[in-house]
């Protein structure tokens, strides 16, 4: 029912009142015959009474009202925030509510220069969800458990117990084993706005499948108010009444522990996540997209950046980003043992004269076992965003924003980008990339997936920004890859004859290997050809070397030989 637009909405409801005006003059009409009325004009015909008029605008009125009003109450009930809620109030025409509520969705939409709302669609297929999971005597999407789900998506991770019974308490909840109602418990290891490691536990106390949620987390326990029942350890060995627990007050009766001593000053926090997760969420990395809207310079985050151009189409080009963060620069946090990192990013392309054509963001986290830390600083946390463009606008500018979120640091990167001339009449080439990660995916996830272009998963790597080239390791293996772009085709045999020279050569240009391959011997290919190559850096010594891979078409007797700059350490 969600695919509804509100502009087809309200012509049903303009046809309801139309149908209903019709049926009232014809009731009019076979009262008057019955009455023997000597009057034969046509009843559609006759003229509507002024009080008729007016009772039939009021009702379409009403009906017209009621589209928007279920917009507002249940399409956007969890998402809306308060300033636009009030603003809508505030509007006296249906002209302007259909204005409001189409900049409500550009407001959200990530990609606004397609035709598709990633938001938007996303956000009904939640509630959708939410209405077939979550129901219980009301509709999913009122539930306690859908409002969750639709605001932030699937969590991490999802405790259930779906019949209660027999549970052991964890020690900062008393110890002990008592028996439970059915409650969930839902984890999201981050949530903008909220924090880390985010618990929401939800009760269903009345049996009845109608699971809310709480704040205290002996709200679960059934046998909370009997007697000698379900004693925590404390109160097994004496040390603790059950009664205590309802003396001490505060948010929760959780029974003492040598783990739970905190409560009363933990009591706030959970209001505070707690009254967070009641209101609506705002644009997402709104603090970063200022950072790009106001173009300031920071640079206290250090981050490196490669942009690759592969065609899809004669007017579409794959812009592969590529965001490389090394651990040195991000800040962890101990949990449990693990370090962890989380690092927020927003990017967006514009054209030159200020369009936004794309926009981009995410949060990436970094886990390493605390113990490993040290050895992991000089490794490279990397993020990957395949962006689609248009050939014919062919200069645009990137702006990239990384925040690392524990060290409350912000580092920004703005550069303009150039798409490669692909005309159809031309021999050209993508990027030429140096990946330290080169491999055949399966036939599902082709073309799908971080790192992935086309049947191959390519993960590159990105070159420092202070000059320095891609550096690898003995131990490591170097992938070339690259697609080349309008051989020509003998008319006879519709094949292209073209060889392809991979040459590399060390700092003083001295030819350290030389190969040669033909299109002749890489069976049926046409007009575009992918070319991999890989080496061990183990056979080369250390120093700086230049790979140049250098095809010639045979038949148009035109040449493209891109070049890339590459170290082994």
């Amino acid at each position: 029912m969600f695919s509804v637009s509100l502009r087809n909405r309200c012509s049903v409801g303009v046809l309801a009142g139309l149908m209903a005006l019709s049926c009232t003059v014809v009731s009019q009409a076979q009262d008057k015959d019955t009455k023997g009325s000597q009057n034969q004009t046509d009843p559609l015909k006759r003229p509507i009474p002024e009080k008729q008029r007016k009772a039939n605008a009021r009702a379409l009125k009403i009906e017209l009202s009621k589209t928007y009003k279920k917009w507002l109450d249940e399409d956007v009930r969890w998402i809306i925030t308060d300033e636009e809620r009030s603003a809508f109030m505030q509007l006296s025409n249906d002209e302007e509510r259909d204005q409001f509520i189409e900049a409500f969705w550009q407001r959200r939409d990530p990609t606004p220069d397609t035709e598709e709302n990633e938001f938007k669609e996303e956000h009904y297929r939640r509630i959708a969800y939410a209405n077939e999971h979550y129901a219980a005597g009301i509709p999913g999407w009122k539930t306690d458990r859908g409002r969750m789900y639709i605001v932030f998506g699937p969590a991490d991770e999802i405790e259930s117990h779906p019949s209660g019974g027999s549970y052991e308490r964890p020690q900062e909840e008393g110890g002990g084993e008592t028996s439970t109602f059915p409650f969930e418990t839902w984890r999201y290891r981050y949530l903008e706005g909220i924090g880390q490691e985010v618990i929401i536990e939800f009760v269903d106390t009345c049996m009845c499948g109608d699971y809310h949620m709480t704040l205290d987390r002996s709200e679960k326990d059934a046998l909370k108010y009997t007697p000698n029942a379900g004693l925590t350890m404390y109160e097994q060995l004496g040390l603790a009444t059950k009664a205590s627990r309802f003396q001490g007050g505060g948010l929760e009766q959780l029974g003492q522990s040598p783990f739970n001593k905190d409560l009363q000053s933990k009591q706030f926090d959970r209001l505070e996540q707690f009254a967070k997760l009641q209101a609506a969420p705002a644009v997402k990395f709104k603090d970063l997209e200022e950072v790009v809207s106001h173009k300031i310079s920071v640079n206290l985050m250090p981050f490196d950046v490669r942009a690759d151009f592969v065609k899809v189409t004669s007017d579409t080009v794959l812009v592969p980003v590529t965001i490389q963060i090394k651990n040195r620069d991000i800040t962890f946090q101990n949990k449990e043992g693990v370090e962890r990192g989380t690092v927020n990013i927003f990017g967006r392309v514009t054209t030159l004269t200020g369009k936004i054509v794309q926009t981009f963001e995410d949060t990436v986290q970094v886990d390493v076992p605390a113990e490993l830390l040290p050895k992991t600083a000089e490794n490279s946390s990397v993020y990957w965003k395949a962006l689609p463009l248009r050939i014919s606008q062919n200069r645009y500018r990137l702006d990239v924003v990384v925040k690392d979120v524990n060290g409350d640091r912000t580092g920004s990167w703005s550069h303009a980008i150039q798409i490669p001339d692909f005309s159809e009449d031309k021999l050209s080439s993508s990027t030429l990339i140096i990946a330290d990660q080169m491999e055949p995916v399966a036939t599902k996830n082709v073309g799908t997936g971080n790192f992935v272009i086309g049947t191959t998963k390519v993960r590159p790597r990105v070159a420092p920004s202070d000059g320095k080239p891609i550096l690898f390791k003995r131990n490591q293996k170097l992938n070339f890859w690259m697609q080349v772009y309008n051989l020509s085709v003998d008319e006879k045999t519709h094949k292209p004859s073209a060889t392809i020279e991979y040459n590399v050569t060390d700092a003083n240009n001295k030819a350290v290997i030389h190969t040669v391959e033909s299109t002749d011997t890489m069976g049926n290919v046409g007009d575009q050809v992918t070319l991999q190559k890989t080496l061990s850096a183990a056979n080369l010594p250390p120093g700086l070397y230049k790979i140049e891979i250098k095809v010639n078409d045979n038949l148009s007797k035109q040449t493209v030989d891109p070049t890339a700059t590459f170290a082994v350490e």
